[in-house]
């Protein structure tokens, strides 16, 4: 058992470091955490009010019946009201939903240098690409326990381009 074990963690190991080197190339930075409110007001007031948290970003689509909420903590913002640190968004959707069994955690969000490649480079890897990027802009995909992560392009959004345009879903995200 010993000897399976060591193998396991030595192949481990050469994943890990064979990852790191692959990723030198690439930019990737934490965004945020997304989490859902069933009562944004008494969400706000939770981590505003009582936990000190500062409001950054406010975002209200009438289209989608959503309000994205972005916070940070206060020594993270600087004195534009802006901040790089990652950030806890709380999205509210207007309509009533159920949160239980854990719905209430949405996702991680990374920025990428290039989605596409990122893409590419999981799929290469068995990794399934739930929403896949045909915006050249966002895509979904989970972890092995179904934490959804989100990817994010940085900066302008690539043209769109095959396969992804005719990609479908995949699963939930």
């Amino acid at each position: 058992m010993a000897l399976d074990s060591a193998a396991a963690t030595d192949k481990y190991t050469a994943q890990r470091y064979t990852a790191r080197v692959a990723l030198r190339d690439h930019t990737m930075r934490y965004l945020h955490t997304m989490i859902r409110a069933s009562d944004l007001d008494a969400t706000l007031d939770f981590f505003c009010a009582k936990l000190g948290l500062v409001e950054v970003n406010r975002y209200d689509s009438e289209q989608g019946r959503f309000t994205l909420v972005f916070l940070a903590a206060p020594d993270d913002v600087d004195h534009a009201n802006s901040t790089k640190s990652p950030l806890l968004e709380i999205t509210y959707n207007w309509d009533a939903e159920n949160y239980d069994g854990g719905r209430n955690f949405g996702h991680l969000a990374y920025c990428v240098d290039n989605i596409y490649d990122v893409c590419q480079r999981l799929m290469n890897s068995g990794v399934t690409i739930n929403r896949p990027p045909r915006d050249g802009h966002m895509a979904f995909v989970r972890s092995p326990d179904g934490i959804s992560i989100e990817l994010l392009q940085d900066g302008e959004s690539l043209p769109p381009q095959e396969p992804w345009i005719s990609m479908e879903n995949t699963g939930s995200w």
